[in-house]
């Protein structure tokens, strides 16, 4: 049973549940691995094209009155907003669509495409509500005082009292927020675009006529928005497609999960083993074994640095990370290990061993979208809600399963990998120096709080807290990570499960 989904059941009520300071939209949640299922069906059909157009007149008819598109509730709206989620789940960019071509003529090129898109993430344009620009705003608790604290405390001439409630001038307000903050009865309030305030690095904003964009120059594919977003309206182009076809024309196909997979389950990693299989794939591997080579690199990469004189290093396997380190702090490339991620070398042993396989990554992170498709190694990313709905739509009971046992199973250290702290440990198990010279930092989560900080460490080249900086994009680490529905303590707690079965690793390996 996946972990999540008893969380789910008993939280239906609340339709909006909070889980480790993260909302999670759980009929959101649901409804993507339906349509996920579906296609699923359809692609286990002989009728694909014509099944994925019965998947959008069906879907529009189930859709309920109050979860209708907002912004106009007529059919043709609710239609053409069921198309952009039918189009991202085929693995098309939705802002390139005319809104002509039939949904079966898409699912036709779906099998024929070759090469997934660059960019993971896609905006789906007849589902967002059109949210209204960020703002401040003076709520009916204003008073109107004497004192007008607010009106000394603006340094941009934004404040506009009267006679009645006080008022803010939008052109002049810089959302400095000092009046906010100097508003004795809290009148004023912050709103906020819940999409632009969930990205770190401002890759999400509106053009001239009010329409949100994702600036794919500035974005790192963190996922933030994805889950931020309160209409689902940013969604993964899916590669499940691309995958099952493969699959069905007999290729060998291999998966890859995660260390972060062995938390999203309720039962033993040697059933998912079994289940995986069941699923079409020829072979499994624990991306973990590919951890073992990155703790080994990134501990003779920290130990050079120190010889070198540098203050700090910072780790490199957090694909969100090395993007934001390319396109926003090109500075602190000097101060990045070296070593490569868990799935490159997983991938290069993987491949070594069936040199014309297609090579399948589970991954809880939007972000690994990007680095396969930047890997001349890995294939495809499947996430883990599209995994979960495989087992579904097979009708696979996990638990049901015999165990399969893996043939080199992996270091304890190493399965923790996706545990905040879990690559400082690693890179401690393979030290042949005195530990006290490692003093891990844990960046855990890219906001613009440790933005700030790996900025300040990179442009003075010093970290007074430590010297081995470990960044996860996800708070909790990739067990947080954009599709990993599972609360972190019960990941945490089904992760570690898994690592005690695990070899202790060692400076030899």
């Amino acid at each position: 049973m996946l972990v999540s989904s008893k969380y789910a059941a008993s939280l239906k009520g609340a339709g909006v549940c909070t889980v480790d300071g993260k909302l999670l939209e759980l009929g959101m949640r649901d409804s993507r691995k339906q349509l996920a299922v579906r296609l699923v069906q359809a692609i286990d059909s002989e009728h694909f094209p014509e099944m994925v157009e019965a998947i959008g007149d069906a879907m529009v008819t189930e859709v309920p009155e109050k979860c209708r598109p907002s912004k106009g509730t007529s059919g043709d709206r609710t239609r053409a907003a069921v198309r952009d989620r039918i189009l991202a789940a085929l693995g098309f960019a939705v802002e390139k669509d005319d809104g002509q071509t039939s949904l079966a003529t898409h699912a036709e090129a779906a099998l024929g495409r070759k090469r997934p898109d660059e960019y993971p993430l896609t905006f789906l344009k007849n589902i967002c509500d059109g949210c209204p620009t960020g703002c401040l705003h003076v709520t009916e608790l204003c008073r109107s005082c004497t004192a007008q604290f607010c009106h000394h405390a603006c340094r941009f001439g934004a404040i506009r009292s009267g006679s009645g409630r006080t008022a803010i001038d939008p052109v002049k307000c810089k959302k400095c927020e000092l009046c906010r903050k100097a508003c004795p009865y809290g009148a004023i309030v912050r709103t906020v675009v819940p999409c632009e305030n969930a990205c770190p690095v401002g890759a999400i904003s509106k053009d001239e006529s009010g329409r949100t964009y994702i600036s794919f120059d500035r974005c790192i594919s963190c996922g933030k928005c994805v889950g931020a977003c309160p209409f689902g309206a940013i969604a993964v182009k899916s590669q499940l497609v691309d995958v099952l076809r493969h699959i069905k024309e007999r290729r060998e196909v291999i998966a890859m999960f995660a260390p972060a997979f062995a938390g999203q389950f309720s039962q033993p990693v040697e059933k998912l083993h079994g289940a995986i299989k069941m699923l079409g794939f020829s072979a499994v591997y624990e991306v973990a074994l590919g951890a073992e080579t990155t703790a080994l690199a990134e501990a003779k990469d920290f130990m050079e640095h120190l010889k070198e004189g540098k203050q700090f290093l910072t780790t490199s396997c957090c694909a969100a990370y090395n993007e934001f380190v390319a396109k926003h702090l090109p500075e602190m490339k000097p101060f990045v290990s070296l070593a490569g991620t868990p799935l490159r070398y997983t991938a290069e042993l993987a491949r070594g061993e069936h040199p014309g396989a297609i090579l399948v990554f589970f991954s809880p992170c939007f972000a690994k979208y990007r680095e396969v498709y930047e890997s001349s190694t890995v294939d495809y990313a499947l996430n883990f809600e599209e995994v979960t709905a495989l087992f579904e739509a097979r009708k696979i009971d996990v638990a049901s399963c015999s165990e399969e046992a893996f043939p080199r199973p992996a270091a304890r250290e190493a399965r923790e990998f996706s545990l905040s702290g879990g690559v400082s440990r690693s890179v401690l198990a393979t030290w042949t120096g005195d530990a006290e010279e490692v003093k891990p930092v844990p960046v855990n989560g890219l906001d613009k709080e440790s933005i700030g900080f790996l900025r300040r460490c990179a442009e003075t080249g010093q970290c007074g807290e430590g010297n081995l900086i470990e960044v996860m994009a996800c708070p909790g680490g990739c067990i947080g990570g954009g599709t990993a529905g599972c609360p972190l303590r019960v990941a945490e707690k089904q992760v570690r499960a898994h690592a005690g079965t695990g070899r202790t690793l060692t400076p030899n390996g």
